[in-house]
């Protein structure tokens, strides 16, 4: 790969550096590692440079581990420490956040669930048409004795669920697989599926229980999480944007540097 050479204030970063450094950046294909690499070894440099005018030197710094830094990442701390200020975030500043993202301040709804499993291959289209047509006809005999969940998930599920008569126990957002979960949560409580639910492990006969909604959280319990959350995300556009502009005073060549707002300083 023929790349243009990365200039950092004059200066170039050596070929060699950059595919060393892209072993440290998973990518969909090595220009995308070389890009993301160049630009991390960019940044970097402006950093280390802004530092060394500024007079910066490494003291003993620790990461959150507390494993100590190397003395350039030491003086990058500092530097960042030192130009980058944000205001914490108020309480009205949090307040607003909280009203305008109530949703994410709840507690999960939760879903009594059993199920029957007809396992089959997806890949195997006859496998899954015999399974299916087995899950319509323990759907239509459930319809016709529901009495009987327990006592035919027992003889015919596939899931070790089968020996608590295909009882799931309750079931959260997130936990199980998106087909599955999106029948189930449609349902109203206590209702069979009447029609058969496919996933990666086959061709399941669903039931939902009880439901439990979710609770919304109080302000008072959450607006710590929320500040904290705040400030770090007005923390990373501030380093974007200053890095930004040290990227635009000593010009850059060869790689993209993201600014704020994602803007881009070549």
């Amino acid at each position: 790969m023929i790349a243009e050479p990365v200039i950092v204030g004059g200066r170039e970063i050596p070929a060699e550096a950059i595919a060393a450094e892209a072993q440290n950046h998973p990518a969909p294909n090595a220009a995308a590692a070389w890009n993301a690499a160049a630009e991390a070894l960019a940044v970097r440099q402006l950093l280390l440079d802004e530092a060394d005018r500024l007079g910066i030197a490494a003291d003993d710094r620790r990461d959150e581990e507390g494993r100590p830094l190397t003395e350039e990442d030491a003086r990058i701390d500092a530097l960042l420490e030192q130009e980058v200020r944000i205001p914490q975030a108020d309480e009205a500043a949090c307040r607003r956040f909280y009203d305008m993202h109530r949703e994410r301040f709840a507690s999960p709804v939760l879903v009594e669930a059993a199920h029957i499993l007809i396992e089959a291959d997806p890949a195997d289209a006859f496998a899954m048409g015999l399974a299916t047509g087995d899950v319509r006809t323990l759907i239509r005999e459930l319809q016709a004795e529901p009495e009987r969940f327990a006592e035919l998930a027992r003889n015919r599920s596939a899931c070790p669920s089968r020996e608590q008569g295909g009882n799931l126990g309750q079931v959260g957002p997130g936990q199980m697989v998106k087909p599955f979960e999106e029948a189930l949560f449609a349902l109203p409580e206590n209702t069979l599926c009447t029609q058969p639910v496919k996933t990666r492990f086959g061709v399941h006969v669903i039931r939902s229980g009880r439901r439990a909604e979710g609770k919304q959280l109080p302000f008072e319990a959450v607006q710590a999480a929320i500040a904290a959350y705040l400030e770090e995300a007005s923390y990373r556009r501030a380093v974007a944007q200053y890095i930004a502009i040290l990227a635009g005073q000593a010009g850059v060549s060869g790689v993209a540097i993201a600014g704020a707002e994602g803007a881009m300083v070549q």
